[in-house]
């Protein structure tokens, strides 16, 4: 190992790829301009379950308009899941029977323009029977809904459940504590939409598809599926991707139509999808509903949780994670970062007419967390303690670790409970309790404190993911070294950098092993024909995996570098140091370039036995333990509510969190402070509401409210270190950890503001409009448990 500096790991290096992207220099998929190119706008379903019963393309336009009809040999998208129970459901690339989402693509129109194409598709007309929509997903199963796909008994894509210890641990229970709690449909709001731009190299005889894409390796898989082509004859090339959230981890229509195109017509087309389209019809995410009960001692030990979760997965199983991800999820993370003796969870992933849901920042995970950290803040108050006492008490100690919790998940590493005396500290609680006993009983601005603590499993490997037997499983993560004949490095990722800043983080990994300035190397990701194959970015994957898969393919080029600089300096390759783009040892140094020099230009200097491989190294990595890493936050919240017009102002907001070690420390303040953003959005803002037809309500951004400067405070961020045991350098997953905790905290720090008016909220976002019903149906006979005096700091 070279000596480390300020470059490597642990640095706080400024990011690579801002001069780039900040001076306009960027390339996406509107950016990309081919002669000849027509444009693509879509004729989209205005309502959300109908049979199609013609469609009449205008007069003059017969060459521009493609249906169904003409995408002979092409395929729907199907992604099945191998656990029992799962329905399958197929996905058409354009709709030609039946409807089943408002938004759904029914006819592709290509022209000289987008306006062009879109006049054309405005000319079409399109004849239907309206069917009854399903729009709720707790009456999607009622014996009396109608039936989304053929041979189906009811709309569920799967049901699952688990139950270890319950009945046991309950006839120990003294309190209980129930609610229902409902998160609502979320629209991923990416700077950049989805885009799409295709044609077909004759000379290679390749379909190539430049697409905004977080996995473009996946996505080549179900290209070749649903088109009938070898895999040899895709090339997706994901360019600058403006963020990913999980809304870019799927296979489109779009891009299966687009490829069809470009074949079709011999010539490159273009779709780039507009705001109003990824409002109204394209994938969702976070709609969740729990039925959730917690069962408690009298001394404060959390015994068992029983727990009913819907998931509405909308109308069809989205291409690779399949419709299951979320509800199934939830069996296995609810209790979260908690001991308990028993547990009993069922899940119904419900089929409605709505959009896919798709795996956004969080997953599952933040519905959980809401879910969970409510029903514990409820339980301490039934026993009259402080929440933080509560979670103290039940939270998995250091000195457990590695634990296996209830439901199987193996903790890496942590000190939970430091966590959330942390936050609990920064805040300063007994003064914040102090101030709340001497507000006046008729002042309408309550404060209120939440918390919420959570893990994060990140880094999922083989074992976890071969389990839900979908189109998509994890394997060795590989990526390739090879030093440049003048010293410089070049890495070949197959994950996708999409805000993650891994243009810089991997090259600090680099640094690290073989000492060659960051500046000096040169990523290259997101192309099929260039990189080595990945299942892309998602899952807090990246640093662990790719960066892993980095140090292991540059150690074994450091290998093949000291054994030619040991010829050169005459010295054991053992004693040889690399560092500072340098190959040193006590005999003296040479550069790394001289000995790219040897290798490239001079091979009748090599020594004897050199490795015939050269300066270039592929190399897979998988962590020691491939079950995930489990990275941790506490969030810790103050907020004002205006119990006269039902308004929540965050007033302070801390984080504590522990990504084990942090490769570039300012790049996680980065990612933690975006995710939290997102999360106060789904706690206070973001809602996509349908009506009894299933018709979108938020179809602008007038509508659809998004989080601003305005509504995001300043978050101080806690840091602490507890590296992972199973990683190359102890890293964690961290990329979705800011967005998990906020609902609760906030929804938390809501209900302790309410709780002497006798109210609470129980549904996500929290508006002006559900504050205020809470008040209104506020029991004022019902008694408010007593808060035990004492509060740890």
């Amino acid at each position: 190992m070279p000596e480390t500096s300020h470059h490597g790991v642990g640095a706080s290096l400024p990011r690579l790829e801002d001069d780039r992207l900040l001076e306009g220099r960027g390339r996406f998929v509107g950016d990309i301009r081919l002669p000849g190119m027509l444009d693509v706008a879509f004729l989209r379903s205005p309502v959300a379950h109908a049979d199609i019963t013609g469609i009449a393309t205008p007069e003059g336009a017969a060459h521009q308009v493609f249906t169904a009809a003409d995408l002979t040999g092409v395929q729907g998208i199907r992604a099945d899941s191998g656990l029992p129970g799962f329905r399958s459901s197929i996905q058409p690339v354009l709709a030609s029977d039946r409807i089943r989402h408002v938004g759904e693509p029914i006819a592709a129109c290509v022209a000289a323009t987008r306006a062009q194409a879109e006049d054309i598709a405005d000319s079409i007309a399109l004849d239907y029977d309206t069917l009854p929509a399903v729009h709720d997903m707790l009456k999607a199963r009622d014996a009396d809904a109608p039936v989304l796909h053929p041979g189906w008994p009811e709309n569920v894509f799967l049901e699952s459940g688990v139950e270890t210890g319950f009945d046991a641990a309950t006839e120990g229970a003294t309190v209980s504590f129930r609610r229902q709690y409902r998160t609502a449909r979320q629209c991923m709001s990416p700077i950049e939409g989805r885009g799409v731009v295709a044609w077909y190299d004759d000379h290679a005889d390749q379909l190539v598809i430049h697409t905004a894409t977080q996995m473009p390796h996946i996505v080549r898989n179900g290209l070749a599926e649903c088109l009938g082509l070898d895999q040899g004859r895709i090339r997706v090339v994901a360019p600058d991707v403006g963020g990913g959230f999980g809304y870019k981890g799927i296979l489109l229509a779009e891009e299966v139509c687009l490829g069809w195109l470009a074949m079709h017509l011999r010539r490159p087309v273009r779709w780039i999808e507009d705001r109003r389209e990824q409002l109204a019809g394209n994938a969702n995410c976070r709609e969740h509903w729990y039925d959730i009960t917690g069962y408690a001692s009298a001394d404060g030990r959390l015994l068992a949780v029983d727990c009913e979760a819907v998931v509405d997965s909308g109308a069809y199983s989205a291409y690779p994670f399949s419709a299951c991800l979320e509800a199934a999820q939830v069996g296995s993370i609810l209790p979260g970062p908690y001991q308990m003796e028993g547990y009993r969870c069922r899940t119904w992933s419900v089929a409605t007419n709505k959009p896919a849901i798709l795996p956004y920042r969080g997953v599952a995970r933040t519905g959980v967390c809401f879910a969970m950290e409510l029903v514990m803040d409820g339980l301490a108050a039934e026993l009259g303690m402080e929440p933080s006492e509560f979670r103290r008490r039940n939270l998995v100690a250091a000195d457990q670790m590695p634990f296996t919790n209830i439901t199987n998940k193996i903790f890496d590493s942590g000190d939970y409970p430091a966590c959330l005396d942390r936050a609990v500290q920064a805040l300063d609680l007994p003064a914040l309790r102090a101030r709340q006993q001497a507000q006046a009983a008729d002042d309408p601005r309550r404060i209120g404190v939440g918390l919420s603590i959570f893990c994060e499993q990140g880094a999922h490997g083989t074992s976890v993911y071969s389990g839900w037997g979908i189109p998509m499983v994890p394997g060795f993560e590989q990526a390739t070294a090879r030093l440049t004949p003048d010293g410089g490095l070049e890495l070949r990722v197959g994950v996708h950098s999409h805000g993650q800043s891994l243009e810089t983080t991997l090259a600090q990994v680099a640094h690290e092993v073989l000492g060659i300035a960051p500046d000096r190397v040169r990523l290259v990701h997101g192309d099929t024909a260039l990189t080595p194959y990945s299942t892309g970015t998602w899952g807090s994957r990246c640093m662990v995996m790719a960066g892993g898969a980095v140090a292991t393919a540059c150690e074994e080029l450091s290998l093949r570098i000291r054994a030619i600089a040991g010829t050169l300096l005459q010295a054991d390759p053992d004693t040889i140091q690399l560092t500072g783009a340098e190959a040193r040892c006590a005999a003296g140094s040479v550069t790394l370039r001289d000995v790219a020099g040897i290798w490239y230009h001079r091979p009748q200097d090599l020594p004897a036995g050199v490795d015939p491989h050269g300066l270039e190294s592929t190399a897979g990595y998988k962590t020691v333990r491939d079950t995930g890493t489990f990275s941790y936050a506490c969030h810790a919240a103050v907020v004002a509510v205006d119990t006269g017009t039902g308004g929540v102002e965050i007033l302070d907001y801390r984080i504590v969190e522990d990504g084990g070690t942090l490769v570039n420390p300012m790049v996680v303040d980065g990612q933690v402070w975006g995710g939290a953003a997102q999360g106060i959005g789904t706690a206070l803002y973001e809602e996509m509401p349908f009506d009894d037809a299933a018709q979108p309500l938020a179809t602008t951004l007038a509508d659809y409210l998004l989080p601003g400067a305005g509504e995001v405070p300043s978050i101080p961020i806690d840091h602490m270190v507890t590296p992972s045991p199973i990683s190359r350098f102890g890293q964690k997953g961290i990329g979705e950890s800011g967005a998990i905790g906020p609902p609760a905290a906030i929804g938390n720090a809501v209900n302790d503001a309410l709780r002497p008016l006798r109210a609470g909220v129980t549904d996500l976002p929290i508006t002006p409009d559900r504050v205020l019903a809470a008040l209104a149906a506020a029991d004022p006979a019902e008694p408010q448990p007593a808060l035990a005096e004492e509060v740890r700091p």
